[in-house]
């Protein structure tokens, strides 16, 4: 049996932690330079927002419909999906962290030792919710995809409260026949519209569609979603999350560009990202690339881009921070005021394979780079970073909606007043 803790609407959610006064009450959060809806509550789209719109259209609206407005807080939505992770791992001796607000759990060697899976799908729930805050849903099925059929049982269907577990083919065939197909997980836009094309419009038709045909007419990964629908293990873990094979860092700035060493400082940034990223899932990269536009509204758009080659593959920040300093000249042009900026890995490579030069020595610093990983990990991001991303960063994104981040810097730690 295996389990899906997913949060709802995380970052909306996280707001409210510390914001008991929001909860309850409609709230949405912003993408970077607060451009457009990322996340919304149930309570704001009852009151007519919709996700992936930009602001300025449902400003008003918001403002008329008394909806709460925030930037993105990332420091702390990791900080509270770290926290939330750890709750839900205690539960299993097996966990798989699939995003930052959704987890998967194995029951498969304490199965047996579990009285009742519906009371412990209860017990994670209102764990999670008694040491963060963070309301969650909780769906158990056989396979990891009735987990996510369960998970949106828990979460969208009536009568089930939060909490959901496929334990029988009777109640499987209940929820699969209340899914649309383009629910399932796995299934994408594109395919969904194909299914309906073959007049397969719910899980449960999808569930019966014979293998030959899923794998002839699609993939051999559909044809193991349609016999994990029907209870057969097919994915397991590495299935489920397989490494990025490119990492990207790219982002519009809040103020433009137009000197060369605020380029550079944000080319910098985007270089330690996307480092940090590469660490995180043990990669390391043979060429990174380097690009900074314009807007494609202005005058006369423009587009520079470069690509740096590595004669040993890495991942560390200082080298790759001294590949953006020597390629930066090629992208700054006097003149053009830059609008978003971006760094990207191409070539990854699994650490545990690296091929080594006789001639060119590795440049990295992996002793330098756990002990940077491992302080910004517990102290926030950017405790510590390095002085080629600047201190003073005027290009940053804006984020005029910020709630403090409570649980990641002192300054803004809750302050309580006893009387």
């Amino acid at each position: 049996m295996f389990a899906l803790v997913d949060a709802n609407s995380f970052y909306c959610s996280a707001e409210q932690v510390f914001r008991p006064d929001w909860r309850g009450k409609p709230l949405i959060v912003l993408s970077n330079n607060d451009g457009c809806v990322v996340a919304a509550n149930r309570q704001a789209r009852e009151a007519g927002v919709q996700k992936f719109v930009p602001f300025f259209q449902v400003k008003h609206l918001c403002a008329q419909r008394g909806v709460n407005v925030c930037s993105s807080n990332y420091e702390l939505y990791a900080d509270l999906s770290a926290k939330m992770m750890s709750i839900v791992g205690r539960f299993a001796p097996e966990q798989h962290i699939y995003s930052i607000d959704e987890s998967f759990l194995s029951f498969k060697n304490s199965f047996p030792a579990i009285p009742c899976l519906m009371t412990q799908a209860q017990l994670i729930r209102r764990t999670v919710w008694k040491e963060t805050r963070i309301p969650v849903c909780v769906g158990i099925g056989t396979t990891l995809t009735l987990a996510k059929a369960a998970n949106y049982a828990a979460k969208k269907l009536p009568g089930y409260q939060g909490v959901c577990v496929i334990d029988n083919d009777a109640k499987r065939v209940v929820i699969l026949k209340l899914m649309k197909v383009g629910d399932v997980w796995g299934i994408g836009r594109r395919i969904s519209k194909r299914l309906e094309q073959m007049q397969i419009f719910s899980a449960y038709e999808l569930a019966c569609m014979p293998l030959g045909l899923a794998r002839k007419q699609f993939s051999i990964e559909i044809e193991r979603t349609v016999r994990e629908l029907n209870g057969v293990v097919c994915k397991e873990w590495d299935q489920v999350r397989a490494d990025q094979q490119q990492i990207f860092s790219t982002r519009s700035v809040g103020e433009r560009i137009t000197c060369y060493q605020d380029l550079v400082q944000a080319l910098s940034k985007h270089a330690a990202i996307v480092a940090a990223k590469a660490r995180q899932q043990r990669s390391h990269c043979k060429s990174m690339i380097l690009f900074a536009n314009n807007s494609p509204h202005d005058a006369l758009p423009v587009n520079y881009k470069t690509i740096v080659e590595f004669p040993c593959p890495t991942n560390c920040t200082a080298e790759l921070t001294r590949a953006v300093s020597a390629a930066a000249p090629k992208l700054f042009k006097p003149g053009v005021r830059y609008y978003k900026i971006g760094v990207g890995l191409l070539d990854l490579a699994s650490e545990s394979y690296q091929q080594f030069d006789l001639f060119d020595v590795p440049q990295g610093n992996p002793q330098l780079m756990q002990a940077l990983d491992g302080i910004n990990g517990r102290y926030g991001r950017d405790t510590l970073f390095l002085a080629a991303q600047g201190i003073e960063q005027k290009w940053a994104m804006r984020r005029d909606m910020l709630s403090p981040q409570y649980t990641t810097r002192w300054r803004c730690l809750p302050k309580i007043n006893c009387v």
